[in-house]
């Protein structure tokens, strides 16, 4: 009899995690799998082209939680998780990263007694106003088995009382999807990406790619302006494109900030048109989790606007290097990286292409010898 595990998706970068796992699944015949997407963010661009991208099948199944407030959607993806689990009763679920499907699918599980696999555990930025800290202390508080991507992780859960027998060092399933995507993007028409103009009109001259969408950057006035004024001040060093989150745009025009000739303003962009786009950067402003990684993985140089990181491998180690809000020191970043004096970094330790193959092996043994 075969084992089934329930993969947990809730939002398109959460599809980017699980991908490789599945790809790793079909590779084998020991455990069965089922896609769960618990509908926490509806994407119309989510159709099938994009499953194929990734080289997986669409989701199993749909339970349509969609948005209100964190209590509400958690509660929703609770009740429809665990009604889906009273009628097909896996024997692991596997959920990734932060997100409140994460949070709401485990709890569900472990009160169901069904053990609880976590991707990207043990991280942590001390930042208790992130709802996704509250979600990652939660979730591995009730985690059987916990993946990590780098040494803090690993430290986080053995300081946390974690039985270090339960904690296993297998690298990043967001680096091995991005390997996968760098060698199918190579063999992509690019002509009919949004981006791909961009490119071109710039002529091969370098640019600057900005993301932005965090609440504490984008939300108060203030931040946003100086941020923003920043922002301007490289561009005039450097062109900027910003596929700017609706939640950023509507605040820019909100407070009446003008972001000035030089920098171009677009949509959100689906994964292959943002990854032609940013691959190619001389530098990427950001205060997202992933793309610190991401960057990290491709050598590319990253200023994360923010005053922490969970992911610190990427700044000991990577490309990333932390530079607050304070726009002099996102300023004297860009300086560096535009003199050629920026960070080098190199690949952390796993980080190899490899990391789900290693998780469905540790799996595989696990649920044949409870």
């Amino acid at each position: 009899m075969q084992k089934k595990i329930h993969l947990i998706a809730g939002a398109r970068p959460n599809f980017m995690k699980i991908a490789p796992i599945v790809r790793a699944l079909q590779q084998q015949d020991k455990l069965a799998y089922k896609i769960v997407h618990t509908g926490q963010h509806y994407d119309r661009a989510m159709n099938d082209v994009f499953f194929e991208e990734l080289g997986i099948p669409q989701p199993d199944i749909f339970m349509a939680a969609g948005g209100g407030s964190h209590s509400q959607q958690t509660a929703k993806i609770m009740v429809a998780f665990e009604e889906y689990c009273l009628v097909e009763r896996p024997d692991a679920v596997l959920v990734v990263g932060d997100v409140n499907s994460t949070l709401a699918c485990s709890i569900v599980a472990k009160k169901l007694h069904i053990p609880v696999a976590h991707v990207e555990a043990g991280l942590r930025s001390g930042d208790m106003c992130m709802p996704e800290e509250i979600n990652r202390l939660v979730t591995d508080s009730i985690t059987d088995w916990f993946f990590v991507t780098e040494p803090s992780g690993q430290q986080h859960l053995l300081q946390e009382g974690k039985p270090a027998s339960a904690i296993h060092y297998v690298g990043h399933v967001m680096v091995d999807n991005l390997l996968y995507q760098v060698e199918q993007l190579a063999r992509t028409d690019t002509s009919g990406f949004e981006t791909n103009p961009l490119k071109t009109s710039l002529e091969d001259h370098p640019y600057g790619v900005v993301t932005m969408h965090r609440p504490s950057n984008v939300d108060h006035p203030e931040t946003l302006q100086r941020i923003s004024q920043v922002l301007k001040q490289i561009a005039g060093q450097l062109p900027l494109i910003f596929p700017a989150h609706p939640r950023t745009q509507n605040n820019l025009k909100k407070f009446n900030i003008d972001l000035g000739p030089n920098i171009t303003l677009i949509g959100p962009q689906a994964y292959m048109p943002f990854l032609h786009l940013w691959k190619d950067a001389t530098v990427v402003l950001t205060d997202s989790g992933g793309l610190q990684e991401e960057t990290t993985a491709l050598g590319i140089p990253c200023v994360t606007i923010r005053e922490n990181t969970e992911r610190p491998v990427t700044v000991d180690e990577g490309t990333n290097i932390l530079a607050g809000t304070d726009p002099v020191r996102i300023q004297s970043a860009v300086d560096n990286i535009l003199q050629g004096h920026g960070k080098q970094g190199r690949r952390p330790n796993l980080w190899d292409g490899n990391a789900a193959r290693r998780i469905v092996e540790i799996l595989t043994r696990e649920l044949d010898h409870p």
